[in-house]
């Protein structure tokens, strides 16, 4: 796996720490640990965790069911991060608590883009 940016491969650290906030983010979202006001955190679904290289910084890719209000949503997570790094903290025990950044995965939006271009490529060779 690369990062976009440096085009440097994520370290085996990164990832089993990432892997390890997704887990505890997804539950605490799950049972609704983090009272965020305005806000259904079961309906979220955190598809990606990527940790800076220091692993003081996590970029969360989260996405609600369905991706309806998607914007709002993360504008949502993003100003109450604060709660839910607070109950992060009680979850998992590292030597510093990242600080949570909420992004939008539009990961499925490209897949659905490359799908529907495959089907348009082959229902023209269909005809052809």
């Amino acid at each position: 796996m690369r990062t976009k940016k440096n085009s440097r491969t994520l370290t085996q650290r990164q990832l089993r720490v990432g892997e390890m906030i997704k887990q505890a983010l997804g539950t605490i979202f799950m049972r609704g640990e983090a009272k965020i006001p305005n806000i259904e955190t079961s309906s979220i679904t955190v598809t990606e965790v990527r940790m800076s290289p220091d692993l003081k910084s996590a970029r969360a890719f989260v996405l609600p069911l369905g991706g309806k209000n998607s914007d709002e949503i993360i504008d949502i997570l993003k100003e109450f991060s604060f709660i839910v790094r607070k109950v992060l903290s009680k979850k998992i025990s590292t030597k510093f608590l990242p600080k949570i950044f909420f992004v939008k995965d539009e990961s499925f939006d490209y897949a659905e883009k490359i799908e529907n271009l495959i089907k348009k490529t082959n229902s023209q060779e269909k005809y052809e």
